[in-house]
């Protein structure tokens, strides 16, 4: 297999490091990060600056590259410029769950979002932790491993993105699997006013990932459980029923 591996922490991240090191017993693997961090940069494209891809030596399991752009960028311009698409496009492993709406948010969605528009199959990985320093990659490995032998035995259908949330935890006290839709009343960020030396008042968006109400049942709350919880994502076309609904809303409408 070709594998495409990117990420929104940056090329230097551990997950990048673990997942292509894990990868690399699948086929050849090939890394495309930002060169810094990029976080909830959503499915921004560069398109006033030229990019630049730089060979990083990162890992002797992928040829790897830095790009100065976003995790978009970095799918797009694997695509494009590098020969060959790949079988499967990765993004992750993400520090830090995706749940609710970051589905709209998170750069590590939406590089395999982008993956998406190239009819490759690609699966997200995120884990439930935030602090990389104290992470032991070797756990979530082989936590991921279970997850990823049944996905490439089924063989993953073009233009279907998992989006994957491990917890941080060891393979022996996992609960489980759960398929589950990302709940979209799970709304993370909030903005939070507070006052600068002269009493203005300026806003900054909090996140309350450990303050959230658990809604049972949601991709949120099984996570929280320690379950491995994987939400299928389908590329959105316009639907063939609402075009003939607002075609009849205007039917009588007077055309010049």
């Amino acid at each position: 297999m070709n594998i495409l591996i990117t990420n929104d922490d940056g090329i230097f991240a551990p997950g990048v490091k673990a997942l292509a090191e894990l990868l690399s017993h699948f086929g050849k693997v090939i890394v495309i990060c930002p060169e810094t961090e990029k976080s909830a940069y959503s499915h921004k494209i560069t398109l006033r600056q030229p990019l630049n891809l730089k060979k990083v030596d990162l890992s002797s399991t992928a040829e790897t590259y830095a790009v100065n752009g976003s995790p978009a960028d970095c799918v797009k311009i694997g695509m494009d410029v590098l020969e060959g698409e790949p079988d499967i496009v990765f993004s992750g492993i993400n520090i830090g769950p995706n749940v609710g709406r970051d589905l709209y948010y998170s750069g590590t969605i939406a590089a395999a979002q982008e993956a998406m528009l190239y009819q490759s199959p690609l699966i997200s990985v995120s884990l439930e932790t935030f602090d990389s320093r104290k992470i032991k990659f070797d756990i979530v490995k082989q936590l991921f491993y279970q997850v990823l032998e049944v996905i490439i035995q089924n063989k993953l259908p073009k233009n279907l993105m998992l989006n994957v949330n491990l917890p941080y935890t060891s393979k022996e006290l996992c609960k489980g699997v759960r398929v589950v839709p990302m709940d979209l009343t799970v709304s993370r960020y909030n903005f939070t006013g507070l006052n600068d030396s002269h009493g203005q008042i300026y806003y900054w968006l909090k996140d309350n990932y450990h303050e959230l109400e658990l809604n049972e049942g949601t991709d949120y709350d099984l996570l929280r459980q320690g379950f491995i919880t994987i939400s299928p994502i389908e590329l959105v076309h316009t639907k063939k029923r609402r075009i003939d609904q607002l075609t009849r809303w205007f039917q009588y409408f007077k055309e010049r």
